[in-house]
């Protein structure tokens, strides 16, 4: 855990090219918007005014863009560039609940999404500590008391659903997507549900935000770690106590040799799916580390869009 940041290209390696903007912005036509109305609830103190960061180890013969510091938590929409198939996916990028990566885990996922017909809503979510995290000065891990990051997730699938109309999406095929923490968002989003983290706002907060699928790539935190040399092969109970018949399908998809979330991330989460008798599908590769994204390497985990495009087709999310 204590590569976590330096695996994720978000905290760089010493001596690499590195260089700070004031914020991170979208591409030109995309508009960041603010989640919450207000004050976002359990709202921290800000740990220091937001920024992005480039540069680090590279993936894919690229660096990486970082943004730390989130205390105003936004979406931006990216709608289909061509046919629309009415899908919507939020995507939640990684960062060990830290800082998120917000290109490798984020844009580029849109570009990918978008080109398939699917809209995508890139969620900045609050970091850093705004779920179960690594403390590298106390040597163990910390659950906040506000999830925040969950209230972010809960809020965002409630926004979308309640603007569906007006952006051209079925209410009913609205979805998930995170990387390592935010492959674990994807799945505490998909078992809290059924009562919000936060006392509600505003009408959107009426409509539902159970995702209607989820797909969770090199997730951490689903472990349920103890600290002890040999940890026990449980689930994190914050999720375990929370699955049942209506946790939407899921894909899992991790490499053995993941260096920072051991693949038992992915493994305890699709035994216990399984045993709730929730649709999963999981796809486990030797070889492929952490936090590759989308960007192609040598390791031929890097084709995994092609097999969440045929999953969404098996559930019945976008056409044959």
């Amino acid at each position: 855990m204590k590569t976590l940041l330096a695996a994720l290209c978000v905290a760089f390696a010493a001596g690499g090219a590195s260089a700070e903007t004031p914020v991170w912005e979208p591409s030109p036509g995309h508009a960041q918007t603010p989640i919450w109305p207000g004050a976002a609830p359990d709202a921290q103190p800000a740990a220091g005014p937001e920024y992005a960061t480039t540069g680090g180890a590279l993936i894919g013969g690229r660096t990486v863009v970082g943004v730390e510091n989130v205390s105003q938590p936004t979406m931006t929409v990216y709608a289909p560039k061509e046919k629309n198939t009415g899908v919507a996916v939020v995507v939640f990028p990684g960062g060990g609940y830290i800082d998120l990566a917000i290109d490798l885990e984020g844009t580029e996922v849109c570009d990918w999404l978008t080109s398939r017909g699917i809209t995508c809503v890139l969620l900045k979510y609050r970091v850093p500590h705004s779920g179960p995290y690594w403390d590298e000065r106390l040597k163990h891990h910390v659950t906040p008391k506000a999830p925040l990051a969950l209230e972010d997730a809960q809020r965002t699938v409630g926004l979308v659903r309640f603007h569906a109309g007006e952006r051209h999406i079925d209410p009913h095929k609205i979805g998930v997507l995170g990387f390592s923490a935010g492959g674990h968002l994807a799945a505490a989003a998909s078992v809290h549900f059924e009562r919000r983290a936060y006392p509600a706002v505003d009408a959107a907060d009426a409509e539902s935000c159970r995702p209607d699928f989820a797909v969770a790539l090199y997730p951490g935190h689903l472990w349920n770690w103890n600290d002890a040399p040999h940890p026990t092969l449980d689930l994190n109970p914050d999720i375990a106590a929370r699955i049942n018949g209506r946790t939407p399908p899921t894909f899992l998809l991790q490499a053995e040799d993941d260096f920072v979330d051991n693949v038992n991330q992915s493994l305890v989460y699709y035994i216990a799916l399984k045993d709730a008798k929730v649709p999963v599908e999981m796809h486990l590769y030797a070889h492929g580390g952490h936090a590759f994204g989308l960007r192609r390497t040598k390791d031929p985990i890097t084709d995994w869009p092609r097999l969440v495009e045929t999953w969404l087709a098996t559930i019945g999310m976008i056409p044959k």
